[in-house]
């Protein structure tokens, strides 16, 4: 069977590199230069063609307004033999004019008319001058049936105008013909195309729900939710793995609630991929940051109540959907399909970001426990307690007497009468050990005014020689104090084991007259 070669007589190629020039001519320019021509023949035809078109569409103008000048004419033949024609005809002119809005015709596209400098001429003006064209001609010819002569020579004009718009018709479809008789770039455009949407299926009973989802996976073949879609390279799925953090929620934002397809979806059972999959499928709408997020909250939330299993599932379901959305279009499909296959290694790389994921949670949540505890067992333990400076020294209170004629004394006693019932009666008693039992179930900015008038009336004789003992300083302090009178008292012990003064040194120089060796005998004495 021979074979057609015929279809590709319409390619026009640029830069065809089987030319063959002369041998003095370099083929590279020659080349060039063809292009350049071709290009140029093919930017002129365009030019033409829009140039054309935009020729009739003025031209249609006129012819409608040509027609609209006949008929006005026609209608006023009667009154021809009794009225002056050149008045009839400028009337007719005048009520053929149509709409002024419309006068003026539309502007020439880009490229077109770039040398005319002056706008196109509206169509009045276009009608005013073929009515002076024909009344010259009518003036030439001084017949005597001149509003006569007046719609033959317009009809004449229209006759003319009908003519050029057929040859500029002709001349469009002879450059249209050619550009269409080669195949460029330009020409190259979809023959069919077609998509299709997964619409989401009404929401089915709980009960038909629950019986899904207890429906376990008995193969491992897994139907794509976009079979026809391309097989262009896609990332690994361990690549889509991202580490989910989850943080304290912000006072200001909003909670983050699952919504009634999120807790259908969060119940399904862990590894459910069958169920996980008809799910998704039945409503596309569930693959969403919001209900990834949602999730995960859901797992934190449910993991500080202790639902460990539930939490797991939460972690388990959001980081899919997660997986689903960072794979791309065909990300559902492509998900299911790897980590339902035998020996693919996206299982174990899921099932890891899903541990590591829920033990990030537990960890936290423990965490969150023992602070709150802590917290709670503490409580509000701050308190203002007064302590002597010296431990030998006693801090007098000093109560002011109520019928005192001194000025001092009367303010001191208004200071005293200010405070509470119990405080009154803990300074009465001048016990220091049951004013700051007193101090101590008042709040700290409480307790340190309270200090302040005591101060100020006078009720401590030794106020300088008071410590604040629950802050850094009074602590230091109070710690150095003891550390003094723990000193002075190891002295004093010290001291006593010592006896008077000089004891041991006598004791000492008679054990040491006990212990001298006898005086040695000189031999030379002896001889002499």
């Amino acid at each position: 069977m021979p074979v057609d070669y015929s279809k590709w007589d319409s390619l026009e190629l640029s830069d065809d590199s089987d030319i063959e020039v002369h041998p003095n001519v370099d083929k590279r320019s020659f080349i060039r230069a063809k292009q350049n021509q071709i290009h140029q023949q093919r930017f002129e035809r365009k030019r033409e063609i829009e140039t054309l078109k935009y020729e009739r569409i003025i031209n249609d103008g006129l012819l409608e307004r040509i027609n609209g000048l006949l008929d006005a004419l026609e209608k006023h033949r009667a009154e021809a033999e009794h009225k002056n024609p050149d008045e009839l005809v400028f009337q007719a002119l005048i009520e053929s004019a149509g709409d002024p809005a419309k006068d003026e015709p539309p502007k020439p596209p880009a490229g077109v008319y770039t040398q005319q400098k002056e706008p196109q001429p509206r169509y009045s003006k276009m009608m005013g001058s073929l009515v002076d064209q024909v009344k010259k001609e009518v003036d030439e010819a001084k017949s005597p049936h001149r509003f006569a002569d007046y719609v033959n020579g317009v009809r004449g004009h229209l006759s003319k105008v009908q003519n050029l718009q057929q040859e500029l018709l002709q001349k469009l479809a002879e450059l249209e013909r050619e550009e269409k008789s080669k195949i460029t770039s330009e020409s190259i455009h979809d023959g069919f195309n077609t998509s299709h949407i997964s619409k989401p299926k009404p929401a089915k009973s709980s009960a038909t729900s629950a019986s899904r989802s207890t429906r376990q996976s008995s193969s491992t073949t897994v139907e794509l939710l976009n079979p026809t879609a391309g097989t262009g390279q896609v990332a690994d799925i361990g690549s889509a793995s991202q580490s989910a953090k989850v943080e304290d929620d912000d006072e200001d934002a909003a909670p983050v609630e699952l919504t009634a397809e999120a807790q259908e979806f969060s119940r399904i059972g862990l590894h459910d991929y069958r169920t996980l999959l008809s799910f998704i499928s039945e409503h596309p709408a569930i693959v969403s940051e919001a209900n990834q997020d949602a999730l995960l909250v859901e797992a934190f939330r449910a993991q500080m109540a202790g639902k460990e299993a539930r939490a797991r599932t939460c972690v388990h379901h959001g980081l899919l959907l997660q997986y689903c959305r960072q794979l791309g279009p065909d990300g559902v499909g492509l998900f299911f399909k790897r980590v339902t296959t035998k020996g693919h290694n996206a299982q174990q790389v899921f099932d890891k970001d899903v541990g590591e994921t829920y033990q990030r949670i537990k960890t936290r949540a423990v965490e969150l426990k023992k602070e709150e505890e802590e917290r709670e067992a503490q409580g509000d333990v701050e308190q203002i307690q007064l302590h002597a400076v010296d431990p030998g020294t006693e801090i007098r209170i000093n109560v002011p007497q109520p019928n005192s004629t001194e000025e001092v004394e009367q303010e001191a006693r208004k200071i005293f009468e200010s405070f509470s019932p119990d405080l009154q009666r803990a300074l009465e008693s001048g016990s220091l050990d049951k004013v700051n039992v007193v101090l101590g179930k008042m709040s700290v900015p409480e307790a340190e005014d309270v200090v302040q008038k005591l101060g100020d009336g006078g009720m401590l004789s030794l106020l300088e020689g008071v410590i604040d003992a629950t802050n850094e300083e009074g602590q230091q302090r109070l710690k150095e104090l003891e550390e003094e009178e723990r000193l002075r008292k190891l002295q004093e012990q010290g001291d006593e084991d010592m006896g008077e003064p000089g004891e041991e040194v006598e004791t000492v120089l008679q054990e040491q007259h006990q212990t001298q060796p006898a005086p040695v005998r000189n031999i030379v004495d002896e001889v002499d």
